[in-house]
């Protein structure tokens, strides 16, 4: 008898469109002769349906053995949905609500990650709701940090509301991007070099923390960094694997390994870093990253040999464990 895996995609977030295209990769990859899928979509409104019709979080996932979730942002990735998953019983995919919550927020990642010993670049947050005069503000803040800079949102992934920022003007400007995005915002000094990422998949291949090679991405001339427009439009360039050093390789593997274990990560996450004259930098932590087709993670599995299908398999075996330990 196949087993039922509801696929949770959508969502109300940024990064909705993201993860619907996650989410049907995932219903093409499923192994038909193993599980049945349920196809679970969940609008911007929040609202469950299944068959296009709206439902309870309850009905959606009645008889689920498992949920694959395969959402992104907000309420996929901050924890919200996991707690709703546990409170209901339904094993699921991915790093519990707690790790969760920490991985979403950036500043509270970058803390932790600090901590274990992985470098960092300076940086400072900036609350919406603490400040009376924004101008000032960015200039006292460009005053007192290393320029450029970039800005982000604390909260959310794929580079929604992310600037780079080399003016106190720009710097305004950045900041009331990010804040349409998340009240509070993160600076932090930018620095130059190649950005590698770097999946780790749990319990793979004989390996406690398996990590896959790392990947070098190349964003467009037209831009400095790798934005949203970069990741998704289709204008940047991957090595897979990266064009590292071995050391390299070793260090940013290690460091992966480090920030998927010292914030209790679980299942899979992508870890992304700059390289620099100065040292191999830590970027941010996606605990459900992208797993379509030009997603970085399925680009990885390939390069060492590994089918979608053979990954998702593992994850949800890894899924119904957690649930009977």
């Amino acid at each position: 008898m196949r087993e039922i895996v509801g696929v949770l995609r959508g969502g109300p977030s940024s990064e909705y469109e993201v993860s619907l295209n996650t989410g049907a990769s995932v219903l093409r990859a499923l192994n038909a002769e193993k599980y049945e899928a349920r196809d679970i979509f969940i609008s911007r409104g929040g609202e469950w349906h299944v068959h296009g019709v709206a439902v309870t979080p309850e009905r959606a996932l009645r008889g689920v053995d498992v949920a694959l979730n395969a959402m992104h942002g907000e309420f996929g990735e901050d924890g919200q949905v996991q707690r709703i998953l546990e409170m209901l019983a339904v094993p699921y995919t991915g790093s519990g609500a707690a790790a969760s919550a920490l991985a979403f927020d950036k500043q509270l990642t970058r803390e932790a990650v600090s901590k274990l010993g992985v470098k960092i670049a300076h940086g400072a947050v900036i609350d919406s709701q603490k400040i009376t005069d924004l101008e000032r503000t960015a200039f006292n803040l460009f005053r007192s940090m290393p320029h450029p800079v970039m800005v982000k949102p604390t909260i959310g992934g794929s580079s929604v509301g992310t600037a780079k920022a080399d003016s106190y003007h720009g710097l305004q400007t950045a900041l009331e991007h990010a804040f349409n995005v998340s009240p509070r915002a993160l600076v932090e000094e930018y620095i130059k070099g190649r950005e590698a990422t770097v999946g780790v998949i749990d319990n793979f291949r004989g390996e406690k923390i398996y990590a896959l090679m790392p990947v070098e991405i190349i964003p467009p001339q037209t831009s400095s960094f790798f934005d949203y427009d970069a990741k998704y439009g289709g204008r940047s360039t991957e090595r897979v694997p990266g064009n590292f050093s071995r050391e390299e390789k070793n260090h940013l593997m290690t460091a992966a390994r480090l920030v998927h274990q010292g914030l209790s990560l679980e299942h899979y996450s992508r870890s992304d870093f700059i390289v620099s004259r100065r040292g191999i930098y830590f970027l941010e932590v996606n605990t459900l990253p992208g797993l379509t087709n030009e997603s970085l993670l399925p680009k990885a599995l390939q390069a060492v040999g590994a089918k979608l299908s053979d990954f998702l398999d593992h994850v949800i075996n890894l899924a119904r464990r957690r649930q009977v330990q």
